[in-house]
Parts: C-alpha cells; structure tokens; sequence
C-alpha cells in the first residue's frame, strides 16, 4: 500500500484556491565544493539529464565526477555569487515577487512560489506548501521557453513523483514551452535594442543556447528546432540579415557530439577571421546564472580576446526586466483561462497595494 504525505488541514466547502509554480533548473546552496557536491549529484542523477544506462554512469559520477568537479565548479560560482545569493536563484525570486503583482494588478487572485528542480526550495516542497495555503488548482510554468526533456519534462516528472504522495490531488497544468510567443519574443529584441543604445552596436550577435547530446535531435526532442525558430523570429524583430547573427550551443559536457555549432569555437573561428567586435546574448536563459555570467561572460570573452577579438559585449539576460515580466504576465494569464482567479475590486486594490510595496522594496534593494 503506498504511504501518503500527511494531509494539511481541511474542511468541506472550502473555495478554490489557484496557485502557480514558476520552476527553475537549480543551483547550489552555497559556492562551495561541499554544497556543489550535493547539487551535481542530484542533477547528474536525473536519467532525463544524462541518458546513460545508470550503472555505468553510477560509477563515473560517484568515481570521478563527484571527485574532481565540485571543487572547480565552485571556484566559477564564487567569481559570480552575489551578496544576496546565487544570481539564478535571485532572479527567480524576484520574477516570482513581480509575476505575483502583475497577475494581481490583471485581477488574478492567486500564490505565486517558485522552486528549484534540483537544489532548494526543492519543488516537493513548494508544492507542499501550496498545498498548505488551500491551493486546489496548480499552474507550473517552467522557465525555459524552449522544450526540452532534460529539462521541460523532468519538471514534469518531479511535480508526478510529488503528485505519487498525495491522497488528494490539486489540479495541474503545465506550460510546455513559449519559444515562439511575440511577447518573449518582443522582450528579447527591446533588451538588445537598449543594448545597443547604451553601448554600442557590434557587427555580429551570436545567439547562444544552452547545448544537449545530438541525439536528442533524433530521438524526436523539440529543442534544436525551437532554439532555430526563437533564433529567425528575434532576427527578424532586430532587422537583422543571415550574415548579422549566429546561433550556438554552449555548456557541452563530456565528450560525446553535442547540437553544432558550438559557442566558444564559433567565437574564436570569428575572431580569427578579423571581426574584431561580437554581441553575445543567451535567449533560451531568462535569468543570468553561471552558465551566462561565467561561461559567456568571462570565459568566451577571454577567448574570443585571446584569438584576436577586442571586445566580446556580453547582452545580460531578461531578468526581471518589465517587458518580460509583462510577457510572462500574459503567458501565464493565458494559461489560467476558466479557473477562478479573478476577485472582487475591493480585494484587487489591496493586491494592487501589496504589489506596490514590493515593487518599492526590489527598487531599494537594487539601489543599495
């Protein structure tokens, strides 16, 4: 018989309540080897991240890997940790803070939490506590707008591992991707306009994605294609020809073939062609983390200079940036059609209120 997670107080006849989960990859607690420890393990241990038959990988992961990585992965996080915390966890936050004042503002009577699928707040438990505000009705929307197993449907199976454990079971939906949606799309292109306004246009934009194995290509996964189409409509918003972009896959690990063209090559094959100056933004990272701040940032410039580039000009990410968060606002409203969100004018003007507050309070805290 299965054993059930206790249940939180409830009485018969008590109203719908919705919340939303807005779901991120994940980061360590800390920029430490023992905390990057922990954190790799849980994430190299998901079958739908490493697809290799698990006693074999076992034995790589806790004989190798598990060794010599965390260290040096921590060493990377340390050169970009920021006072309040890990900059991916930050920016989930505050786009969590300022989805929950926008839905609000629409007039969408909801708890907005968001979660961590692998690291903390783990997802388990922010659905628990959802579970334990009333919460009958359960969007997760993952924030990664392009599909992928590895990622999209490993949230999937971590909300279904909760859902084994529950006698009664809120409502689900899922948000499966938004790669092509005119307001993300909209967004990315106003943050590279603003880009170029304040420092400069270079020659060249190379789009970077993050990478996964080639043969996911065949296996059927979306994502090389959704990366593509992200790619043409964003070029397309900017004006921009063929020869004015590139599209790359970055963060290939281990040694066998990845999506091509990969990042730091392409960069060093432009450099040694004699483009002196490169734009690099990460469309398919909508909050700046490691893998934008350290690989991109710092990594691939040095090497693009190395090479014989000037100036690799790094285009941060959508972050909490109004146009995205009014994006996402309309992403997530949309997917929220026909469950009971909306309140009466007396308590939208309180949630109004509330939203203004915590707007005041992420500005001071950007300020200081």
């Amino acid at each position: 018989m299965p054993s059930f997670a206790p249940e939180p107080t409830y009485s018969h006849g008590q109203p719908e309540r919705v919340g939303l989960l807005l779901c991120n990859l994940g980061t360590p607690d800390a920029p430490t080897a023992s905390a990057l420890r922990r954190y790799l393990a849980e994430f190299l241990s998901d079958s739908r991240v490493v697809e290799i038959p698990k006693p074999i990988w076992w034995l790589i992961l806790h004989g190798i890997i598990l060794r010599v990585r965390p260290a040096k992965s921590a060493a990377k996080y340390a050169s970009i940790w920021l006072p309040e915390g890990s900059p991916l966890k930050v920016w989930t936050e505050r786009l969590a803070l300022r989805l929950q004042g926008n839905l609000g503002e629409a007039g969408h009577h909801l708890r907005v939490r968001y979660a961590m699928r692998y690291g903390n707040p783990s997802m388990a438990s922010q659905l628990d506590a959802l579970k334990a505000d009333g919460v009958t009705r359960i969007l997760v929307v993952p924030a990664y707008p392009q599909y992928c197993a590895a990622t999209t449907a490993s949230i999937v199976d971590a909300v279904n591992a909760w859902s084994a454990r529950q006698r009664r079971l809120p409502e689900l939906r899922f948000v499966n991707h938004y790669h092509d949606d005119p307001g993300y799309i909209a967004a990315l292109a106003e943050r590279v306009r603003q880009h170029w306004q304040d420092v400069g246009r270079a020659p060249v934009l190379v789009m970077s994605f993050h990478g996964v194995p080639a043969r996911t290509l065949q296996l059927g996964d979306p994502y090389h294609c959704h990366c593509y189409k992200t790619a043409r409509l964003l070029a397309e918003a900017l004006g921009l020809s063929a020869a004015q972009y590139r599209v790359t896959f970055q963060s290939r690990f281990g040694r066998a073939k990845w999506l091509e063209p990969y990042t730091e090559p392409t960069l060093i094959g432009l450099a040694q062609q004699g483009l002196k100056e490169v734009d690099v933004m990460c469309p398919g990272f909508v909050g700046d983390c490691l893998e934008t701040l350290e690989e991109i940032a710092l990594e691939a410039s040095e090497a693009f200079q190395h090479a014989g580039g000037q100036r690799l000009a790094y285009i941060s990410c959508l972050n909490d940036r109004t146009t995205w968060v009014q994006a996402m606002t309309a992403i997530c409203a949309s997917h929220l059609q026909g469950w009971p969100t909306q309140v009466d004018p007396g308590a939208a003007a309180t949630v109004q209120a509330r939203a203004a507050q915590r707007e005041s309070a992420l500005r001071l805290g950007s300020a200081n």
